[in-house]
């Protein structure tokens, strides 16, 4: 193929840390019956492209090898039978991998239009965590208003989708951060309360304030799973999304049986495409209005040029960011 025919890229040379990320060249995928090909404005960070990169969450059986999981560009090509798609159409969609690049080809039903008035960077920002929160705390966990929604890293780029759908649909929604200045942004998203973690004890305040969680959104594992059981009200629903501080601990099952509590989690990549296919159908029809409306807004604070993923990487581990990191190429 000729060197006109190919992009950059972003490969991991070996697992490890952020510098194990360099600027390689790949052909430019072609888009297969069912997909598009995307010529790439901008692709967003998420905290399964850290994993991966690590080794320590491998591609699925027929994915990209290479990382990023939500995109934003313009359609070069149609694949064949896709009819609601036409090239140079722009569109987010969620990735099964090959983000860091130029060009992708994606599933087109798991294709989104950007909002009017958004940029590509902040469109980018959208796919991966509205895709998750959408299936797990609403479609999963049945999150409704009047409910009481408990959220573990507000200012990250889940808890920043969260905060504002939970609002948009009714809840009473308590974040949890640090430092400061990432608990000031959970505010302005519009959380009800929010605990600095080193200067409350979420537990008493859920607890004290709004008698328990009926939904509880984990990524931090280790200490707070046992500590979540705790906060939740009878007949609450936990959704274990990540394990920042480990998968491995010793509880106590007796309050999940007492409470009645359905403790559950998922990875979205791993999903079936009938399912994302219905998860962005859903997005369309009931989330992206919202968009229009200003009531949800993207939240992107660092930008970064595609050669500087380990940069990207670094910054998302140390946890001072707040809400997305995107690369452009």
């Amino acid at each position: 193929m000729s060197k006109a025919a190919e992009m950059k890229c972003i490969e991991i040379s070996e697992p490890g840390s952020p510098d194990v990320l360099v600027l390689n060249s790949r052909p430019i995928p072609v888009a297969r019956p069912g997909e598009v090909l995307v010529k790439i404005n901008a692709a967003g960070v998420n905290g399964p492209d850290l994993v991966q990169r690590k080794g320590l969450y491998p591609a699925p059986k027929g994915a990209s090898d290479l990382l990023g999981l939500e995109v934003a560009g313009t359609i070069e090509a149609v694949g064949e039978g896709v009819v609601n798609w036409l090239p140079g159409d722009a569109i987010c969609g969620l990735t099964n991998g090959g983000g860091y690049a130029e060009y992708v080809a994606i599933n087109a039903s798991h294709c989104l239009p950007i909002p009017d008035g958004m940029s590509f960077i902040e469109a980018a920002s959208l796919p991966e965590t509205y895709f998750t929160i959408w299936s797990n705390i609403f479609m999963t966990a049945g999150l409704s208003a009047g409910e009481t929604y408990l959220v573990h890293g507000g200012a990250g780029g889940l808890g920043t989708t969260s905060i504002q759908l939970a609002k948009a649909f009714g809840a009473s929604v308590i974040a949890t951060d640090r430092p400061h200045e990432r608990c000031i942004l959970c505010n302005e998203l519009g959380a009800d309360r929010v605990v600095d973690y080193q200067e409350e004890d979420f537990v008493d305040v859920v607890r004290k304030e709004y008698a328990g969680a009926h939904v509880i959104l984990d990524t931090i594992g280790g200490p707070y799973i046992e500590r979540n059981i705790k906060a939740a009200r009878p007949d609450a629903r936990i959704i274990q999304l990540a394990f920042n501080l480990g998968s491995k601990v010793q509880i106590n099952l007796m309050p999940i049986m007492l409470k009645r509590i359905i403790y559950t989690g998922s990875t979205l990549r791993s999903r079936p495409d009938a399912y994302k296919s219905e998860v962005a159908k859903q997005l369309y029809e009931i989330v992206w209005p919202l968009f229009e409306t200003h009531r949800l807004k993207s939240v992107v604070e660092d930008t970064l040029p595609l050669e500087n993923a380990s940069k990207a990487h670094a910054l998302m581990e140390s946890a001072k960011h707040k809400g997305k990191i995107v690369l452009t190429p």
